[in-house]
């Protein structure tokens, strides 16, 4: 069974860091500008430049957690059993369908869509590594169609163009730069500065992955942002638990504002389960269950 729900962030900017997106405006252009506007977004760019800098001090002297190659692969497996009820992730490559939800086609490692505009990055910059890519055609109909569910110039030959693609260990390689640059290390990355342990390494990649890393109300961000309100994270001395479980909680209220009915078991039966175990290291022996089926990592 897939996800009930896909991505949330068409238009949306990729953010490094919540630090780094709320101190550098958005739609800022980067030029020496005139004025006193062009000088503030310099001064802000400095400053953000200056916290990450701090900020990857801080990281370096951790450790690796969810980044280390044995917690990576955990943490595709333990979303491929909810995103494409399998632990064989790499087996998703090729993946795609319309599951009904209002986004389109879904498809890939972590389910790009093409209505909400990753499954258009991901094609737009493997062209431009790759220009004579099976996909490449497609890209006029994918920008006409973002932020839709619509399948217009893509019926019938994208499904069949995708799996094609897919066999290419390149495009496989593109996915896999795309899953890390906008989800998994931003996810991770941000949660180390919280002060997470790995288990709330994945917690919070997971969200990135099912929600988007937008700033709304059922973004993660803005799910981050609404947790920090209720308790203080383990970096300021709050208790890991508390704050997890209180995450964990908005988090499904925003499943269930955007789809009445969802299963929440993906946090139910599986990240609450790991929570409650008090296994914040995210050890194995694993065990879980996600829309009913039963999974274990050894």
């Amino acid at each position: 069974m897939k996800r009930a729900g896909c991505l949330l962030f068409a238009a949306v900017p990729v953010i490094v860091t919540a630090a780094v997106y709320f101190l550098v405006p958005v739609g800022s252009d980067g030029g020496d500008g005139g004025g006193t506007g062009g000088s503030a977004s310099r001064d802000a760019k400095a400053r953000a430049e200056r916290e990450r800098a701090a900020d990857d001090e801080v990281i370096a002297d951790l450790p690796p957690g969810l980044a280390s190659p044995a917690g990576k692969e955990l943490a595709q497996k333990l979303v491929a059993s909810a995103e494409n009820s399998t632990l064989d992730w790499r087996s998703s490559y090729g993946y795609i369908e319309d599951i009904g939800d209002g986004q389109g086609y879904t498809a890939g490692v972590v389910g790009f869509c093409t209505g909400t505009h990753d499954l258009l990055t991901l094609v737009e910059r493997y062209t431009k590594a790759h220009p004579d890519n099976g996909l490449a055609t497609y890209l006029p109909a994918l920008r006409k169609v973002d932020g839709t569910d619509s399948h217009e110039g893509l019926d019938p030959g994208f499904t069949g163009a995708w799996k094609a693609e897919a066999a290419l260990p390149a495009f496989r390689a593109a996915q896999d730069e795309e899953r890390d640059r906008v989800y998994f290390d931003p996810a991770v990355r941000l949660a180390k500065l919280d002060g997470l342990g790995t288990l709330g390494q994945f917690i919070y990649y997971d969200a990135m992955v099912f929600h988007g890393p937008g700033t709304g109300p059922t973004g993660f961000y803005g799910l981050r942002e609404h947790a920090l309100k209720e308790a203080d994270t383990p970096s300021e001395g709050g208790s890991e638990p508390s704050f997890l479980d209180i995450f964990l909680d908005l988090r499904e209220k925003a499943m269930r504002a955007k789809q009445p009915g969802i299963d929440t078991s993906r946090v139910d039966t599986a990240q609450r389960r790991f929570l409650y175990d008090g296994n914040l290291d995210l050890k194995p022996p694993l065990i879980w269950k996600v829309y009913g089926e039963t999974y274990k990592v050894p």
